[in-house]
């Protein structure tokens, strides 16, 4: 049996055509997702209670802009 797969693509479409494309994209049976859906299910996926520190995520954050 063939198992079909899917392959995420994405389409930059003029502001006028976004609905003829969702339009189609549901006609044909695929998945639609924007990029504030795809921000939404990462931060939804994101743990709620991270053991750290507001002064040791400062820290990190500074390490990570600073250390060139």
């Amino acid at each position: 049996m063939l198992q079909a797969t899917s392959q995420n693509i994405y389409l930059n479409v003029p502001q006028s055509e976004v609905g003829f494309i969702m339009t189609l994209a549901r006609k044909m049976g695929w998945e639609v997702e924007t990029k504030a859906d795809l921000l939404r299910k990462y931060i939804a996926s994101r743990p709620k209670n991270v053991p750290l520190s507001e002064e040791e995520i400062i820290e990190e954050v500074g390490a990570a802009r600073y250390s060139k």
